[in-house]
């Protein structure tokens, strides 16, 4: 399948560069100026990446990842923000996006994060073979992952995570008692190890424990160890197959 990214950057400068940077890497780059035209060539065409800067004329980043994601097919998201506005960034996240970039950035870097995406969704799409011979579900008891529906139920009702946090908590219970550098965890889950940005990390497993915990400020399902990282603690975690018909 050809490569497609969209673009929505009204700095017509950044907008030019980063498009000048990525040619190599997919068969098209198309450049929406304003949320406007962001919003309708988000919602009606099928896309490899969307990379959507928050501040626009007319619909902002927000509005746009939320319209995606509530109305279309899974497809990555990449969200440019301030380098000050940390609240942006973690709307940018809960509302969706798979990662965000902070400006002013380094093209090498913007680079390398796409490449990410586009590695860790390649692995998504050749995974049908290596499925069959993996457990459909993990069940830890009070929580059950479905990796295929990329659901989770915990205590019966659905909890409803982004798409990375969504990966983080598969990856954690599919290791049990394995302890995660963040570093490990930047590698595995996002794609790429970039030192400076174990943050992200930490952010992540904030809104995923605050979804999951019962308390959040003790959790008793991914524990941090300290000077080390972070662990899924499941010694009752168990994977299971849907009984054949």
């Amino acid at each position: 399948m050809k490569r497609r990214i969209l673009l929505v950057e009204d700095e017509q400068d950044i907008a030019e560069l980063v498009a000048l940077h990525l040619d190599d890497l997919c068969d098209e780059v198309v450049i929406a100026s304003d949320g406007y035209e962001g919003m309708r060539l988000a919602k009606f065409q099928d896309w490899s990446l969307i990379i959507l800067d928050l501040r626009l004329p007319g619909p902002d980043g927000l509005e746009i990842c939320r319209s995606v994601r509530r109305e279309r097919a899974y497809q990555p998201i990449l969200m440019l923000t301030s380098k000050s506005a940390e609240l942006d960034r973690v709307l940018g996240l809960e509302t969706g996006a798979d990662d965000y970039l902070t400006k002013p950035f380094s093209v090498l870097e913007l680079v390398a994060r796409v490449r990410a995406i586009f590695r860790r969704v390649e692995n998504m799409q050749r995974a049908p073979k290596a499925e069959q011979q993996a457990p459909t579900t993990i069940d830890t008891g009070s929580m059950t992952i479905d990796p295929a529906r990329r659901e989770v139920k915990l205590n019966g009702q659905f909890v409803e995570l982004t798409a990375r946090e969504f990966d983080l908590l598969e990856h954690f219970a599919r290791h049990p008692g394995h302890v995660f550098r963040r570093a490990d965890l930047l590698d595995k889950v996002w794609g790429y190890g970039h030192e400076g940005y174990e943050h992200t990390v930490n952010s992540h497993i904030n809104r995923l424990r605050a979804k999951i915990e019962r308390n959040p400020s003790k959790p008793e399902m991914i524990v941090t160890v300290w000077g080390v990282g972070y662990k899924f603690s499941g010694s009752h975690v168990s994977n299971s197959r849907p009984h054949s018909l």
